[in-house]
């Protein structure tokens, strides 16, 4: 365990390096709100790809995986791993398919309120904003937990530091800054992960003594037939790709990539570089287990083996690694959910415009901190709320993207279908001590029959409803050019 003077500086010079940087990279920019929402066409494929990989993997690498290695094993590992890959494979087809539709849009809830009226606007606004502040405030909760354990730093002082360090930048030059210190950010991410990995190994004596004792302890960790491991796998993979479908940080990454070749280019290297990424984090969760050192609190699992066999030089990497993952996250989410509003604000409030808007936008940067701060500061557990946020996404992904393809798909139908799939999904749902609401209920608590019947229902629905529509010839169906006119730059 580090001293604790020792890791409030590491935390102060890490979080004020990328202060510096971010500043730094747009002091002498005219910045416009176009140019703070989503700088326009300024990302090559390597820079997309960089970006993409820091905004996806924050701070919750060094926890979630782990803790789901420690007792679903390699093959929810891998479930995980594809989950967190397969929206960015997603994003390959329909990052283009928005992008010409839409070429001056700024976020999805702008679709969403063209495409599909208000109704399904609220709910999908609804969606996107719960969904990326619970993100952020895990994100912060996940940095505190993770300096508090390693140097016993006090939960309120770093979510502090890191909180209003990041929001510094991020406030200051909106997604240029951000983007520009993604990029160094994702320079670290990969190479610090891999010397504490291969440290750990070292120091435990080799992969094989390091696996040995979880094959006599705990086999089925590394079984490909695990059970409870596949079902959770399907699980993580029908979740985190619905979530991830409504990152507005992503969203403003389609309209910064130069052009569709490098939208579908860093789309395509990001989701082959979180792959190795997500195992590597979760394979540390399964060799805590073969030490014996998981106790009561799988989700440190990461920490509790650091500690146990790294010396102090490592476990200050870890520290510096949990810093730059965290600040890479929740820059890009600061920023998105500030998009989403501010182009909303415009729409409403044309009024509003050039530096007043911009203003605007930073206040509501600013202000989004405040909460994220305090719940962080409580070292309260949002998993239930996440997966709250999973569920209500997984009803409303399908619904909310088939209107890019079927012109016959309206407002009402993607709100019908949204709400039965979380409605029949919210059945099999568990409680907040993950037990079933309705025990009678075949696979009543089961996240998978949860997530996969409201991804399933609304799916089949909104067909059946598309299919209904055509059959019955009782719209003429959107015309998608109405996009292209009604989305408008925010300002030239």
């Amino acid at each position: 365990m580090l001293d604790k003077d020792l890791g409030l500086v590491i935390a102060l010079v890490t979080a004020a390096v990328f202060v510096a940087a971010g500043v730094w990279h747009v002091r002498r920019r005219a910045m416009t709100v176009e140019d703070y929402l989503v700088a326009r066409s300024s990302a090559g494929s390597t820079l997309a790809t960089a970006t993409l990989v820091a905004s996806v993997i924050g701070a919750w690498i060094l926890f979630s995986p782990a803790e789901t290695g420690t007792w679903a094993g390699l093959v929810a590992l891998i479930g995980y791993a594809v989950g967190q890959a397969a929206p960015l494979v997603a994003f390959i087809f329909v990052g283009p398919r928005m992008r010409r539709l839409m070429p001056q849009g700024h976020s999805l809830t702008e679709f969403i309120w063209h495409r599909y009226g208000r109704y399904m606007y609220v709910f999908g606004l609804a969606v996107i904003v719960f969904y990326m502040f619970i993100f952020l405030a895990a994100e912060l909760t996940g940095i505190s937990l993770a300096v508090h354990l390693l140097a016993g730093t006090p939960l309120w002082l770093t979510a502090v530091i890191v909180g209003l360090l990041t929001v510094a930048y991020t406030a200051y030059g909106g997604i240029r800054a951000s983007i520009f210190t993604d990029s160094i950010q994702f320079s670290l991410i990969l190479p610090l992960l891999l010397i504490v990995f291969v440290a750990a190994i070292w120091n435990l004596g080799g992969i094989g003594d390091a696996l040995d004792p979880v094959r006599e302890a705990a086999p089925q960790l590394l079984s490909l037939d695990h059970g409870p491991g596949i079902e959770f796998g399907f699980t993580l993979l029908i979740a985190v790709f619905a979530a991830n479908m409504f990152h507005q940080g992503f969203w403003q990454r389609v309209y910064t990539s130069r052009d569709e070749t490098a939208l579908r280019r860093g789309f395509a290297y990001g989701s082959v570089a979180v792959i190795p990424i997500v195992l590597l984090a979760g394979l540390l969760g399964i060799i805590a287990v073969g030490k014996d050192i998981v106790a009561d609190n799988p989700s440190v699992a990461t920490f509790s083996l650091v500690v146990e066999v790294l010396p102090e030089w490592a476990v200050a990497l870890v520290l510096v690694l949990a810093l730059v993952l965290v600040m890479s996250s929740l820059d890009t989410l600061l920023n998105g959910i500030a998009s989403a509003v501010t182009s909303d604000l415009h729409r409403f409030k044309p009024s509003i415009k050039g530096v007043s808007l911009l203003r605007s936008s930073q206040a509501i940067t600013v202000v989004l901190v405040v909460p994220a701060i305090f719940i962080a500061s409580k070292g309260y557990s949002v998993l239930y709320l996440f997966l709250i946020a999973d569920l209500v996404c997984s009803a409303a992904v399908f619904p909310t993207f088939w209107g890019l393809y079927s012109s016959r798909f309206g407002g009402t139908a993607a709100l019908v279908s949204s709400i039965a799939g979380l409605a029949v999904g919210a059945l099999f749902f568990p409680k907040s001590d993950f037990t079933p609401w309705l025990p009678d209920i075949f696979w009543a608590g089961k996240f998978l029959a949860s997530f996969g019947m409201a991804l399933g229902v609304s799916t089949v629905l909104s067909l059946v409803l598309t299919a209904v529509a055509m059959r019955d010839r009782v719209a003429a169906g959107y015309d998608f050019g109405r996009l292209r006119e009604q989305v408008r730059l925010i300002e030239d």
